[in-house]
């Protein structure tokens, strides 16, 4: 809890126990009320008699009332003390507060003021960039003509590890459901799929230069460590840094045009694999079996309809919305700089 709320929750219960002390105020002070008017009601009746015995009495009940009036007096001057301490100690918190206020207000115009220094920086920058646009532009046409020459077959290698010290996923779900979907598009007989499972380190160089992808596929665990769960040659976990996928990839990407992290928390693997590949797929938390299956084999329907990255990816959020499942927000889609998401299509056969 921050400081000022902790200040602020004593001055609400100050404030409570101010009322309090007033309320018990206000009932002590009826109380001598009502003891005057019996006083009152006593003296009247002496008034009214010549019994001796009647005066005695009702001089006893003043006598007693009287000492009660003290009493409830004395009550009252110790809540009035009270209430001044409490005053005080309201007044005391709500310097405090005002003073603690002042320091958050300072340290917001000191964070405004460097946000607003950041964005200029980054506005000159942008400038620059657009200073060097003609030099690059007729360069970035050239690559875009390049990647347009679509192959007219892929390969989707699928990478899957499952560690049987952890939690059991079902990977295989996952490929069967891809399979079939992809053997139901128009373009089936240009999509190869390829799979390698119980993934070790040494498999995947393997993998990759037997196989030659188009599109690389992890499915399994990831860690908030930026890190993707292989397996030893004894099924147990082996966690392989964000720096060595993103060096594989580099030593691996003349062909590789997509990277698609189906993990959980490879958000930052895939943006920075996205500096040597046209398009990378991560999740930025955990995914569930059954958004990473249904996500997964969505987005490669549409790829084998020839639809482009950016359509396959939203229409893979779409059927997560409309699956009534919660996690459309997980997968994020990386770009290589200069390229346009919309205009990259793995596949469109001659």
């Amino acid at each position: 809890m921050a400081q000022i709320d902790s200040y602020r929750t004593t001055l609400i219960n100050r404030q409570n126990e101010l009322s309090r002390l007033t309320s018990d105020k206000a009932k002590e002070q009826v109380k001598i009320a009502d003891l005057n008017k019996k006083i009152n009601s006593a003296s009247d009746a002496i008034k009214r008699t010549k019994n001796i015995s009647s005066i005695n009495s009702k001089l006893k009940e003043i006598e007693r009332y009287n000492k009660d009036i003290a009493s409830t007096t004395k009550k009252i001057a110790d809540l009035e003390s009270k209430i001044v301490k409490k005053n005080k100690e309201i007044f005391d918190t709500q310097k405090k507060i005002d003073k603690e206020q002042v320091s958050i207000d300072k340290k917001r115009k000191i964070e405004s003021d460097k946000l607003q220094k950041d964005q200029e920086r980054s506005l000159r920058n942008i400038n620059n960039t657009l200073n060097h646009h003609n030099t690059l532009h007729q360069t970035t046409i050239n690559e875009i003509q390049e990647l347009k020459k679509i192959p007219e077959k892929i390969t989707v290698l699928f990478l899957a590890s499952n560690p049987i010290d952890q939690v059991q996923l079902r990977l295989d779900e996952e490929a069967r459901s891809i399979t079939e979907m992809i053997r139901k598009t128009k373009h089936r007989d240009s999509v190869k799929f390829e799979s390698r499972w119980a993934l070790q380190t040494l498999d995947l160089l393997q993998a990759l230069n037997e196989h030659d992808p188009t599109i690389v596929h992890f499915s399994g665990h990831g860690s908030n460590d930026d890190e993707i769960v292989f397996q030893t040659q004894e099924g147990i976990a082996k966690f392989v840094s964000k720096e060595a996928i993103v060096q594989t990839m580099m030593a691996s990407a003349d062909n590789i045009r997509l990277v698609f992290f189906n993990t959980c928390y490879s958000r930052n693997q895939a943006e920075a694999v996205s500096e040597f590949v046209e398009a990378t797929i991560g999740m930025n938390t955990t995914i569930g079996d059954e958004a990473a299956r249904v996500f997964s084999s969505q987005f490669y329907s549409a790829i084998g309809f020839g639809l482009s990255v950016g359509k396959a990816f939203q229409q893979a959020k779409a059927l997560l919305m409309m699956e009534d499942i919660p996690e459309e927000n997980t997968p994020e889609l990386f770009i290589k700089l200069g390229l346009n998401a919309e205009e990259i299509i793995l596949v469109q056969p001659k």
